[in-house]
């Protein structure tokens, strides 16, 4: 059973399938991080309620045949006014929506780049998550990753949206000096695809890219990698045989028009603008490569974690419960009207819409479904550090011994983000690390310089 799906259903099995018992399949297992019940509406008591009501099922009736036979025998409604008698369903919930402990700072500046990936820290402020959980948060557009690191470093943001490998890169002091960060959540997986010049719709196989110009968002991206990823696995050279330069999303559909880049691998919505103005054509979604990979997040640094642990508890479940919501594909068009405007993305609806819903034009007069081309699951795995850190060993950018687990362990805050997790009735993985494959080949977390040593193009 999906954490998702409701406890009050006597048609869904709650325990069966996995390691744990909690879900219909291992893969149900390794992704269980979403809410616990089947949200009833958008509105957030509800969903509060659901997710209380939820956890009081499970501790009732640990045996999913019980469960299941007293809700074919009374019904759903009985069963909750049942379960009210006994137990303080509304103040649990108000518990629950509250949290923990008193906040130390309600007042909060949030840095974020416009593009889909950072769907949940925007939608929060517009959607209400963020005022639900006592905080009044300002996000705040900001220019580019760089600009996103050095504000956040200097205070003048309390968070921010930030690439996946960013923190990791911070706290080394890879393109800085060092400062220890975090990251609690992970803002989005998938949601990126490699773009082509609509003059390259005849140069499809990446054997024949010698000499093209391509763009990624930041040398600590998802994107930097990935592209570096898949041309070397066709024989390419990325430092020798295609130039790679950063640049900043929004600029990127400018510079393909303008034929100073031949292509990128970058965040949506600027593949789909690229196809929308006519200048570009999807060759490739990133899921293809990785399907279930990180891009974005939600970081902080150390010090804000520790100084204020309640406004990060409060700031960290606000986020949570906008990632949930916004894994419903149901939900997808409100979210997309809620963070196309130009405060926030500042594109037409239509192209937001298409990179939520997954039903999209690919710039070569097809209509392609793929409902999972951008999702949301916030769960910070450990062996996606693992991950990101060896392509930083691969390509020369962390040189020396990299002691793998344990900057994993203190940058990706699975831990903590697990417990906030089980206080918020959700259902956080048993573990925090999981292997996975990329283009086919498989990765071991537990054997990263190996892992390293095994491709043929590398700097390292």
């Amino acid at each position: 059973m999906s954490t998702f799906d409701d406890p009050f259903d006597p048609a869904r099995r709650m325990r069966a399938g996995c390691g744990c018992g909690r879900h219909a399949t291992q893969a149900e297992h390794d992704r269980a991080m979403c809410l616990a019940v089947e949200e009833p509406a958008a509105d957030a008591d509800k969903r509060f309620e659901g997710v209380v009501a939820a956890a009081v099922m499970r501790a009732v009736f640990p045996r999913d045949a019980m469960r299941r036979a007293f809700l074919k025998g009374v019904g759903a409604s009985t069963a909750l006014a049942a379960l009210a008698q006994f137990f303080p369903l509304k103040a649990a919930t108000e518990a629950f929506a509250q949290g923990a402990g008193a906040i130390e700072k309600k007042d909060l500046k949030i840095g974020f780049i416009p593009i889909t990936c950072a769907t949940p820290i925007i939608m929060a402020h517009p959607m209400g998550f963020y005022a639900k959980h006592g905080l009044a948060v300002e996000v705040i557009k900001t220019a580019g990753w760089a600009v996103i690191r050095d504000k956040t470093l200097n205070k003048e943001y309390d968070a921010a949206h930030m690439l996946s490998p960013m923190p990791l890169a911070i706290s080394l002091g890879v393109g800085s000096n060092p400062v220890p960060f975090t990251m609690p959540a992970v803002e989005n997986i998938n949601g990126q695809a490699i773009t082509l010049s609509i003059k390259h719709k005849d140069r499809r196989d990446p054997k024949q890219w010698k000499g093209l110009k391509f763009a990624v968002p930041f040398d600590y991206s998802m994107h930097n990698y990935l592209l570096r990823y898949y041309v070397a696995e066709h024989g390419i050279d990325p430092d020798a045989d295609i130039q790679i330069r950063a640049v900043p999303p929004p600029e990127m559909v400018a510079n393909l028009r303008a034929d100073n880049i031949d292509g990128f691998l970058g965040p949506d919505p600027f593949n789909q603008r690229a196809v929308y103005d006519g200048v570009g054509f999807l060759h490739v979604l990133t899921k293809e490569l990785w399907d279930g990979h990180p891009c974005c997040a939600f970081a902080a640094s150390r010090e804000f974690v520790t100084a204020l642990p309640n406004t990060y508890a409060a700031l960290l479940r606000a986020i949570i419960d906008a990632t949930a919501f916004a894994t419903k594909p149901e939900n997808r068009k409100q979210i997309a009207e809620a963070i196309a405007p130009a405060n926030y993305l500042n594109q037409p609806v239509t192209v937001v819409e298409q990179v939520l819903t997954g039903t999209f034009a690919d710039g070569l007069g097809n209509v392609k479904t793929d409902a999972k081309r951008i999702d949301f699951d916030p769960f910070p795995w450990e062996s996606f550090a693992v991950w990101i850190l060896t392509q930083m060993k691969r390509w020369g950018q962390i040189k020396g011994d990299v002691d793998y687990k344990n900057v994993a362990r203190q940058v990706f805050l699975a831990t903590d983000t697990a417990k906030l997790m089980k206080e918020a009735g959700l259902t956080p993985p048993a573990s925090t690390s999981k292997t996975f494959a990329v283009m086919g080949k498989p990765f071991d977390p537990d054997k990263p310089e190996d892992y390293v040593a095994s491709f043929a193009i590398k700097r390292a």
